[in-house]
């Protein structure tokens, strides 16, 4: 950090902004409240608008209250910090402050957070982002940093020196802050042609306002000059604004081809971490056939509840599409807020109310009902929600259970009668592939659909031929013939094979969609309840026997059919009943019967359960994670300079105090005493001896006892030109003294004067004001040459 001497602060003409300043500041806060905009469609309300000004202004503020206040540049930026927590809760956190406007410590965590991992969020859940509360931080940080920066360099840095190139400089806040707005907007841009024409007209105006012979110009006498120069910006203006917005119009790519960063990373949630809701579909059947699972009230007669879709097939099980083979027709699972975007083919579905009161149900998948709208979730359950809007399934991360409470607002597709679908084709959309599908599938599906010629046509054949063929069996002691569950490809080759097919929902929906695969029509799997709904509606419980899958197929420009391959009839003729083939076995001798008592034996289950109980790792609580990032950035922000420059100080001494001859040594500790008054804010005489230098300072520096300075500058002048040599006790008696005077100096200082020079480097500073005089000499050379020329 550059640290400003008072000498070097009382140089400054005026700390007045002036109304150049002013103006700087008015283009610099419009220019990025422009770039702000563009964040529009990646947020559900205006709150992040809000945010975003709220932190344009807070930034602006504290730089002009550190320029006024005359703080040195390590000051201003931590007191911007303070002013970043301090408003942050009211502009960005309204809704988790205390009374709207104080600071909480969930608001203070969540500025914290949400300034390094809210970006991540905001381009890897589906836009409009309403969840996680932090990532109102994104925007927040981004125009409070934007302005710190850019505000402070119009004030420290351009009066005086401010010609085109570093007005442009000054720029580079503002312009990152709209790309930032485009990168991690949407594929639908927000005006995007007016804010880039107004953001660089604004800009060009500006540029040629910041000129340096434009205020020269302004004060010429010749009103001609100015007329001719007015008129010359504005044709530069307007031609660039003209022709900037044509190419624009003619060489912008399509909306598809816009490029955003949430187009290029992987949703957060992958479905493949959850077991298949479908290879549990017995467990619904044997174990929790007469269990109450939950109510549902809104259904309507013949409606289904449904709890997820499956779309890829391995040979083993149909599964939710995993994030590496998500495509447009499976979707992917995204944090939603309560509203939900839904696709064009539901737009025109009825609308449906479920509220649901959980009971047994115990899972991750929520129940819904066609395309939901809204999620009416407590504002928890709302951050663990994830929701696919292609296939309307909704993943509850922290788990569906007893006493969860909620409503679902959606739109039900209403299906075309099949006479409308004849001349329909299916649609060509991608799905998951099926892999190791067997062979009989495939001849089943041309022999089952005959001599049908249409899409629609050949999948009610094969939905006939299954349910009239077959028979239902759920494996259980009060079905009349046995049937094996999975749905795997030995499981589909049985079905298919034995006669007669004997299966459940599981097995018939999961034929009937391979089939129509091989024919290559997009299906996939539905799973969910089918409870009996009378007539007048009403609340209904939802069991377990309930449970039911089914199939739906995608028409162009329809959307998704469901069929029922599963038939009715489970009445299973006894002498066509399958009977596995019994072989006999060899006799083989027991062994001899254990002696141990039963309660001594372990129990299988025990055993797992305690091996889980081992390996289970240690988990850190998330709340410990949010604390310790709250606390640890600022005092990383605070802390990592001081170290840094305390080391560099260390260093400084010791090689002043430790190399050299005895006359370096003594010379450094003269250098060593002027450095630290340096840092503590005191001026240094330049260009004067060390004597005159001790006077002038024990003028001027608090608490130096009159003689004790000059007598010190002697003895260095002494062991420096007198050209004897210099032990090295006397080389340690003069180190003594200069940094006895330092340390009375330190402690006469105030607070506020030792905390800044723990910051400050002098060497630094007389580096940095080398390269301003430098500057300035440059400049002032390149206006006269100009003068010359003119």
């Amino acid at each position: 950090m550059i640290a400003q001497t008072p000498a070097e602060q009382d140089e400054r003409p005026s700390v007045r902004p002036t109304s150049r300043t002013w103006t700087d500041i008015a283009v610099l806060a419009s220019l990025a409240a422009i770039g702000m905009v563009g964040l529009t469609t990646s947020f559900a309300d205006s709150l992040y608008l809000v945010a975003g000004i709220g932190g344009i202004v807070v930034g602006a503020g504290a730089a002009l209250l550190g320029y006024l206040l005359r703080w040195p540049v390590v000051t201003t930026v931590l007191g911007a910090i303070v002013a970043y927590f301090l408003f942050g809760s009211a502009v960005a956190m309204p809704n988790e402050a205390l009374f709207l406007v104080v600071p909480s410590l969930q608001t203070l965590s969540g500025l914290a957070v949400g300034a390094v991992f809210g970006w991540a969020d905001l381009v890897t859940l589906r836009a409009p982002v309403e969840l996680p509360y932090y990532v109102t931080a994104v925007p927040y940080v981004s125009g409070w940093l934007v302005m710190l920066v850019s505000v402070t360099l119009a004030l420290r840095w351009l009066p005086g020196r401010g010609g085109a190139f570093r007005s442009a400089l000054v720029l580079l806040g503002p312009l990152a802050l709209y790309v930032v707005g485009v990168l991690l907007g949407t594929e639908q841009p927000f005006l995007a042609g007016i804010r880039g024409v107004a953001f660089a007209a604004i800009a060009l105006i500006w540029l040629s306002r910041r000129r340096r012979d434009s205020a020269r110009v302004a004060s010429a006498a010749n009103a001609a000059v100015r007329r001719r120069r007015l008129v010359g910006t504005a044709v530069v203006v307007g031609s660039a604004v003209v022709l900037g917005g044509a190419g624009g119009l003619l060489l912008a790519p399509p909306v598809d081809a816009r490029y955003v960063l949430r187009d290029e990373i992987q949703p957060p949630l992958e479905p493949l971490d959850y077991p298949s809701p479908l290879a549990g579909f017995r467990i619904y059947t044997k174990d929790l056939d007469e269990t109450d699972l939950f109510t549902v009230d809104g259904l309507a007669e013949g409606e289904r509840v449904r709890i997820a879709t499956m779309d890829s097939y391995d040979g083993v099980i149909w599964d939710v599409a995993g994030a590496e083979e998500s495509s447009d027709g499976s979707g992917e699972f995204s944090l939603v807020g309560r509203t939900v975007p839904v696709p064009v083919d539901a737009e025109d579905g009825r609308r449906v109310q479920l509220d649901v009161s959980v009971s047994g149900y115990d899972d991750v998948w929520l129940p819904d009902i066609g395309y939901a709208t809204d999620f009416g979730l407590d504002r928890a359950a709302l951050a663990d929600l994830r929701y696919n809007s292609s296939t309307g399934t909704a993943v509850l991360t922290s788990g569906v259970s007893d006493g969860r409470d909620y409503s679902v607002a959606a739109l039900v597709p209403q299906p075309p009668a099949d006479t409308d679908l004849v001349d329909t084709p299916v649609a060509t959309i991608q799905l998951a592939p099926v892999e190791n599908v067997p062979d009989i599938v495939t001849a089943k599906a041309l022999e089952f659909s005959g001599a049908a010629t249409t899409p629609i046509e050949k999948l009610r054949n094969i939905e006939t031929a299954l349910k009239t063929g077959g028979y239902l069996s759920h494996g259980t002691a009060s079905d009349s013939a046995p049937s094996r569950a999975g749905h795997g490809a030995d499981r589909m080759t049985d079905l298919l094979t034995l006669d007669p097919m004997v299966g459940d929902q599981e097995q018939y929906a999961s034929a009937f969609a391979l089939m129509a695969r091989s024919l290559d029509y997009p299906a996939r799997v539905v799973m969910g309840f089918a409870p009996e709904v009378p007539a007048e509606g009403g609340p209904v419980t939802v069991t377990g026997g309930d449970v039911t899958a089914w199939v739906e197929v995608a028409f162009d420009g329809v959307g998704w059919i469901s069929f029922d391959p599963t038939p009715d009839d489970t009445d299973v003729p006894q002498s066509q009943v399958p009977r596995p083939q019994t072989e006999p076995q060899p006799q083989v001798r027991q062994p001899p019967r254990a002696e141990n008592e039963q309660e001594d034996l372990v129990n299988p289950t025990d055993v797992e359960d305690n091996d889980e109980d081992e390996d289970r790792p240690f988990v850190l609580p998330g709340w410990v994670l949010v604390l310790a990032l709250s606390l640890l950035i600022p005092l990383l922000i605070i802390v990592v300079p001081l170290v840094i420059v305390a080391l560099i100080k260390r260093r400084r001494e010791r090689k002043r105090r430790s190399q050299g001859s005895g006359d370096d040594r003594v010379a450094g500790a003269w250098a060593e005493l002027l450095d630290r008054y340096a840092e503590l804010g005191y001026p240094i005489p330049e260009k004067l001896t060390r004597p005159l230098t001790a006077r002038e300072l024990e003028n001027t520096v608090v608490g130096a006892e009159a003689g004790s300075l000059v007598g010190l500058a002697h003895r260095a002048d002494d062991a420096v030109f007198s050209g004897r040599s210099i032990d090295d006790a006397a080389a340690e008696q003069v180190w003594t003294e200069a940094l006895g005077a330092a340390e009375i100096a330190r402690a006469a200082a105030s607070g506020a004067r030792r905390l800044r020079s723990r910051y400050r480097l002098r060497s630094l500073a007389d580096r940095y004001r080398a390269l301003v005089r430098r500057a300035e000499r440059s400049g002032d050379a390149r206006d006269t040459r100009r003068g010359d020329r003119a």
